[in-house]
């Protein structure tokens, strides 16, 4: 268990550590007997006394240090595109992804669907056009071409589900390849069900 830091524009990558307590906003990681209190967007898709690596976010203002955590780099990079945002701020962004997954979110964004973002909390009309004239036709998926056979073990059991290989290669950007199968399936389930 170990934490990489970086220097450049974020101060941490991410760290990976042990789930040692879950709470309603935030999940806290033990790594090296030290226990890191990080916001999350679902603190209940972790799970309790698992390793798990988690993509970093430190907020630092005059009266604040914060650290926000993200499943996977995809996450990550769309919370900082909505935060540039004028009007959005961390605690807005992170309930969006919450409740909408990356492919979702940009999805509603390049078709100017205002009422897809206003369903997410303390996003009302003029922050969605805001989001909208700032990010449409800018997030481009980042792993655009995902290596499927760090996917077989996933791949195989969601065919023998019943889905198809056109529908499962279509969320696999949005997967992490480290996580463990299991919570891979689970994270592929919630956006085949969507």
């Amino acid at each position: 268990m170990y934490a990489i830091i970086t220097l450049g524009d974020r101060m941490y990558n991410y760290i990976r550590g042990i789930i040692s307590e879950i709470e309603t906003n935030t999940i806290t990681i033990e790594c090296n007997n030290i226990g890191y209190l990080i916001n999350v967007a679902n603190p209940f898709a972790f799970q309790l006394n698992e390793e798990s690596t988690i993509y970093l976010y430190n907020q630092i203002k005059e009266d604040e240090n914060s650290l926000y955590g993200f499943k996977n780099k995809e996450e990550r990079a769309l919370f900082l595109k909505l935060i540039a945002v004028k009007g959005v701020g961390c605690k807005m962004a992170l309930p969006m992804l919450a409740t909408g997954s990356v492919a979702g979110i940009a999805d509603a964004i390049d078709r100017e669907n205002i009422l897809y973002l206003k369903k997410f909390p303390k996003i009302g009309e003029k922050v969605a056009r805001q989001i909208i004239l700032d990010l449409k036709g800018k997030l481009v998926t980042q792993k655009t071409d995902v290596d499927t056979n760090q996917f077989d073990d996933l791949i195989s059991a969601l065919e023998g589900l019943g889905y198809k290989n056109s529908d499962i290669k279509r969320i696999l950007p949005n997967l992490s390849a480290s996580d463990a199968v299991e919570n891979q399936i689970k994270e592929a389930l919630k956006l085949l069900l969507k």
